[in-house]
């Protein structure tokens, strides 16, 4: 009877090894959409632009809110060099400054996320700074 059982246990094994293969492969996700790069100040400092230094500069840890339309979807923070990523849905998105103390410069930017595709930008403000 022991050989009997060994059988059946290997037939049944067999049965399910390919399912086994299947449930333990692990399933592609779709691709996420969203918009990366940098944000700069320029001018970066005050007085004549020198050849010898940059005129813009990383904007460091600065909260944007980003607007489909009139209504706020989300936030993103600039880190120390002012990269940033943010995962959107695709649409057509205006990013704000979200400090309402920051009333000099231009601090708007718009994009355009495309399904399953990480919108890459780099974009200059204006410091306002003369």
């Amino acid at each position: 009877m022991r050989p009997c059982l060994c059988s059946i246990l290997a037939a049944v094994f067999c049965a399910l090894t390919p399912f086994m293969t299947i449930a333990a492969t692990p399933t592609a996700s779709p691709l996420s959409s969203g918009i990366e790069g940098v944000i700069l100040i320029s001018p970066s400092h005050p007085g004549p632009i020198r050849k010898d230094q940059p005129d813009a500069a990383p904007a460091p840890n600065i909260t944007f809110a980003v607007m489909k339309g009139d209504a706020r979807i989300t936030s993103l923070t600039t880190d120390p060099e002012g990269r940033f990523h943010v995962s959107l849905a695709p649409g057509h998105y205006t990013i704000l400054r979200d400090d309402p103390a920051a009333k000099i410069g231009h601090w708007r930017f718009e994009a355009d996320v495309k399904p399953g595709e990480v919108t890459s930008v780099r974009w200059t403000a204006d410091s306002g700074m003369r």
